[in-house]
């Protein structure tokens, strides 16, 4: 009887996150369960059990994931009420822990978003590099779909997107899809671009790039003609350049700096601040590569880089607190 208790107390739990678009769930053993809704944590009545939580993820995991399980956390997606859900389910001292992320119910407009024309330009973009930056929860995912869903009803081309996991299903429209998602349908990031460049792709979503290898291998599917899209956790334009070439020994710093400069098409940086009445908005960083901005990137020099955003607006340039200025201006950030 106790465990159907506790899971009457779940679904009402879900129900209520569904009915509410709160952003997360967390959920652990001993504790109380934790709703995010706009930005801010607010605890329920129902404290799940360990043996509940352990049955829970055995049902939630496919059988894959479950032996993974026992070595490491794990990402997952899931389905309930007709919603998707992104998980991550980590061990923990009284456990197991368990983070759920609600997907929104369908993938929004760039008019939705509020995305600058800059970054919406990337849905014309033949080749190149493209990295929308921001920290764990500040939209990026949602951006790239919305991004990928434009191409996908404009353009006649092949899309595949490497994601851990998948978060949005798109619909193929005039586009090919393939969407990929990593521990099922590949192992790891910097394997599945070079076979993915063996699949005559147009477009190529890596999902993540976390590391030297991934970043390696996104530069040459970036200069083979293809056009990339990545995300990186960086909290701004500005620094990306940097964090980029500090994925690399110093010996060949210089060299991976002119490559970047080469092939980049732009980068974007988002983080969600408080809607007024209620919800989040999103607000933008946009560097475009210019001429200009190409020499400060080839040469180095990434402290230029905020004042040739400051002074780029004619070509769609703006710092985020140009951004957020804008957005305060016109009543939208609380």
């Amino acid at each position: 009887m106790h465990s159907m208790d506790e899971k009457d107390l779940l679904e009402d739990v879900l129900h209520r996150m569904i009915a509410v678009e709160a952003s997360d769930l967390h959920m652990a053993a001993h504790q109380r369960v934790q709703m995010r809704l706009d930005g801010v944590l607010a605890p329920e009545e129902f404290v799940p059990t360990a043996a509940f939580m352990r049955a829970l993820l055995a049902q939630m995991l496919p059988e894959e994931l479950c032996a993974a399980f026992a070595v490491r956390d794990i990402d997952f997606s899931w389905m309930y009420a007709g919603r998707r859900f992104r998980g991550n389910a980590y061990r923990m001292q009284e456990g197991v822990g368990l983070s759920l992320r609600l997907m929104p119910a369908r993938i929004p407009t760039p008019e939705e978003i509020g995305m600058p024309c800059a970054l919406r330009g990337l849905t014309e973009v033949q080749d190149g590099l493209a990295l929308i930056c921001g920290a764990t929860g500040a939209g990026k995912t949602t951006t790239l779909a919305a991004l990928i869903e434009i191409i996908n009803r404009t353009r006649r081309v092949h899309i595949i997107t490497l994601e851990d996991p998948i978060e949005y299903i798109f619909s193929p429209a005039r586009a090919f899809l393939s969407q990929r998602e990593a521990g099922r349908d590949f192992s790891a990031f910097p394997d599945a671009v070079r076979s993915a460049l063996r699949e005559d792709p147009d477009i190529l979503l890596v999902g993540e790039i976390r590391d030297r290898a991934t970043m390696e291998a996104a530069l040459m599917a970036a200069t083979t003609g293809v056009f990339v899209l990545g995300t990186l956790h960086t909290r701004s334009a500005a620094e990306t350049p940097l964090r980029v070439e500090s994925m690399f020994p110093p010996d060949v710093r210089e060299v991976v700096r002119a490559q970047f400069a080469d092939v980049v098409t732009g980068i974007f940086a988002q983080r969600l601040l408080p809607r007024t009445g209620s919800g989040r908005a999103a607000v933008f960083e946009a560097l475009c590569v210019t001429p200009a901005v190409r020499n400060i990137l080839r040469q180095g020099s990434y402290g230029q880089l905020v004042s040739a955003m400051m002074s780029g607006a004619a070509q769609g340039m703006q710092t985020s607190e140009m951004a957020e200025a804008v957005l305060r201006a016109k009543g939208i950030l609380a």
